[in-house]
C-alpha cells in the first residue's frame, strides 16, 4: 500500500524554479543535492508538504501536461498580487467559489499550473 506521495517537477532551469518555488511562494528548502554548487535537486517544504524540484534538460510539465499543482496559502489576493508584480503570468484572477475557498491561478516559468487556494466561510446553500 502506498504510505505517502511525493510530486517532483522536472524543470530545465532550476534558477528560475527557485526564484518561483522558493523565493516567491517562499518554501524553505529542506535538502539540496548536491550539497556545494548548483543543485540539480532541491526538497522544499511547503507547509506540511513536500516538494521536489528536478533539474531536467528540456524537462517542464507545461501547460496542457495534465498536471496542476494547488497551494494552500493565508491570502490568495496578496499572492496572487504578489506574484503578479514579480512577472509571473496569472491565469485566474482570485474568484470565491461555491465549496468555500477563494482561489486563483497562475503559471510557474515553465508553465505548469499552479492554483493557489484558501479556505473562507462556505456559499449559503440555496434554496
Amino acid at each position: 500500500m502506498i504510505e505517502s506521495a511525493f510530486p517532483i517537477v522536472e524543470v530545465p532551469d532550476m534558477d528560475a524554479a527557485m526564484r518561483f518555488y522558493h523565493d516567491a511562494l517562499g518554501t524553505a528548502v529542506v535538502y539540496r543535492y548536491p550539497v556545494d554548487g548548483e543543485p540539480v535537486f532541491v526538497t522544499l517544504q511547503a507547509g506540511a508538504s513536500q516538494l521536489g524540484l528536478g533539474l531536467a534538460e528540456g524537462g517542464t510539465a507545461g501547460e496542457g501536461a495534465g498536471m496542476l499543482l494547488w497551494f494552500y496559502v493565508d491570502d490568495v489576493d496578496a499572492t496572487t498580487t504578489a506574484l503578479e508584480t514579480a512577472g509571473y503570468l496569472v491565469i485566474e484572477r482570485p474568484d470565491d467559489t461555491p465549496w468555500g475557498e477563494r482561489v486563483s491561478m497562475v503559471s510557474d516559468p515553465f508553465g505548469t499550473r499552479v492554483r493557489l487556494g484558501q479556505p473562507i466561510a462556505p456559499q449559503p446553500e440555496e434554496e
